[in-house]
């Protein structure tokens, strides 16, 4: 399972041949351009979230409601994040983890939750939310230059276990020592929301990126999107490209956040040892939703290639791509 931020870019965006040329061309002025032959207009909305910069851009006649979607795209991200982001001391989630309970949970917190715990079941554990407590283990051990022991590590493993948590619409309980971390979904979910909303406002053409990505519609040239998947051991280049891209997409990589120079330890947990999985450097997954398709990436990344494709097998719709460790 994965743990706090991830404060790197992990795949790169094409938007066909015409995102090419926006880029030699002079980048926003050439896209808005290859959206004008159209009879379209195009915006282009950034900003921080979950440690790292979003992007929406949008496509369509009108332009005032071009703007009033990334109004609302962006509304949705920060109820997101007050929901569940561990960067936010006020968020719902950091208040849970502080008190053990919460009563009258948010609606995103809930929803990312009884996926989370859906997931646990179905994977016998090696998705689990509860490993929140094995992030400042390492981190601590690795400011220093070193591994948790293993008996602080053994400890730490006893606390895990997403039966310990009990979910319900009107409160969340958990039992003595438990934490939860939702930052294998939260971007996912993001994703989903934003969506939404730009749906909601009747955007056609879209493209979304909270960490996670989403399209729909075309690119503003009037051809598919493209996604490509980062190399995980040069991140500057390509591993492969999703084309046509449209739905969701998230990546899980042992390149994000490191514990040892090797890449053997890293942001994603076993559940049932404390320690990083060992088989794969990334794992992509496309769904029909940004909430699976970031929770299935994790997922495989902990149960490996083999099993994680039987684990993908059962949710219709979705595709892998799997990356070895060099």
């Amino acid at each position: 399972m994965r743990s706090p931020p991830r404060p790197a870019r992990r795949r790169v965006l094409l938007g066909a041949a015409g995102l090419a040329a926006a880029t030699a061309l002079g980048g926003t002025a050439a896209f808005r351009a290859l959206a004008s032959r159209r009879g379209l207009a195009t915006r282009t909305r950034a900003g921080l979230a979950f440690g790292t910069v979003a992007a929406l851009t949008v496509a369509g006649p009108d332009e005032p409601a071009l703007d009033a979607a990334l109004d609302d795209g962006f509304a949705a991200i920060r109820a997101v994040e007050a929901a569940a982001s561990l960067l936010r001391p006020d968020s719902a989630l950091s208040r849970l983890n502080r008190a053990g309970y919460l009563d009258a949970p948010p609606a995103d917190l809930t929803a990312m939750l009884a996926f989370a715990l859906d997931l646990a079941r179905r994977t016998d554990g090696a998705f689990d939310p509860t490993v929140q407590p094995l992030w400042p283990l390492w981190s601590e051990a690795s400011a220093r230059g070193e591994k948790p022991e293993a008996a602080a590590l053994r400890a730490v493993v006893a606390r895990i276990g997403w039966r310990r948590v009990r979910l319900t619409p009107e409160r969340i309980a958990m039992e003595p020592g438990t934490a939860l971390t939702l930052n294998a979904l939260i971007q996912g979910h993001a994703a989903d929301r934003v969506m939404a909303a730009l749906r909601a406002r009747g955007i056609e053409d879209a493209f979304v990126d909270t960490g996670e990505f989403g399209a729909r519609g075309t690119h503003a040239d009037g051809t598919p999107w493209r996604l490509g998947i980062a190399d995980p051991r040069r991140t500057e280049t390509l591993a492969a490209v999703i084309a046509p891209f449209t739905g969701f997409a998230a990546t899980s990589g042992d390149y994000q956040m490191c514990f040892s120079a090797d890449r053997a330890d890293h942001h994603i947990f076993d559940p049932a040892t404390g320690r990083s999985p060992r088989d794969l450097s990334s794992v992509t997954v496309t769904a029909e939703s940004g909430l699976l398709a970031d929770g299935l990436s994790t997922a495989c990344m902990v149960l490996g290639a083999a099993r994680g494709r039987d684990l993908v097998a059962g949710f219709p719709g979705c595709t892998t791509h799997f990356i070895g460790k060099a």
